[in-house]
C-alpha cells in the first residue's frame, strides 16, 4: 500500500478538517490519487476601515466639585445662548436636538476631555523583575 497521497495542511487549520476521501475514478495522468478534503471553517467578520472607536468623555472629573461646578455653569450658559437663539427663529425639532446635542458633545470635549484606554498589561513589573533576577543568576 502506497503513501504516497497525503494532504498538507497548516498547523492553525488542523482542526477544522472534518472528512478526507480519495477519489479512485479521478481520470489524471498520473500514478496518484485525487485526494478530497473537507474542511469547516468560520469566517471573521470583516472590520470596516475608517470608522474610529467610540470615544467616551472623562466623566470622572466631575467627581471633583470645582470642575462640576465649572461643567454646570458653562452648561447653563450654552443652553440659556441657545434658547435665545431658538427664540428669534422659527426651527423644527431635528434642528432643536441638532443644536442641543452640538452644545453638549463640545461642551464635554472642552470641560471634561476624552477618556484616555489603557490597556492591561499582560505581565507584571514583579514578574519582569523576577526575570531579570533569574537571568542574572
Amino acid at each position: 500500500e502506497n503513501q504516497i497521497d497525503h494532504i498538507c495542511i497548516n498547523k492553525k487549520f488542523r482542526r477544522t478538517m472534518e472528512d478526507v476521501r480519495t477519489r479512485r475514478g479521478a481520470d489524471i495522468a498520473s500514478d496518484h490519487h485525487l485526494v478530497v478534503a473537507n474542511l469547516k471553517l468560520k469566517l471573521k467578520k470583516n472590520w470596516i476601515t475608517g470608522q474610529t472607536a467610540l470615544q467616551r468623555f472623562n466623566t470622572a472629573f466631575l467627581r471633583d466639585t470645582d470642575k462640576l461646578n465649572e461643567f454646570k455653569i458653562a452648561l447653563n450658559n450654552r443652553f440659556q445662548a441657545l434658547q435665545d437663539l431658538l427664540k428669534e427663529e422659527e426651527t423644527i425639532m431635528e434642528d432643536n436636538w441638532n443644536g442641543i446635542n452640538e452644545a453638549l458633545i463640545s461642551l464635554c470635549q472642552e470641560v471634561l476631555g476624552r477618556k484616555k484606554h489603557h490597556h492591561k498589561e499582560w505581565i507584571s513589573i514583579e514578574t519582569l523583575i523576577k526575570i531579570q533576577e533569574r537571568k542574572s543568576k
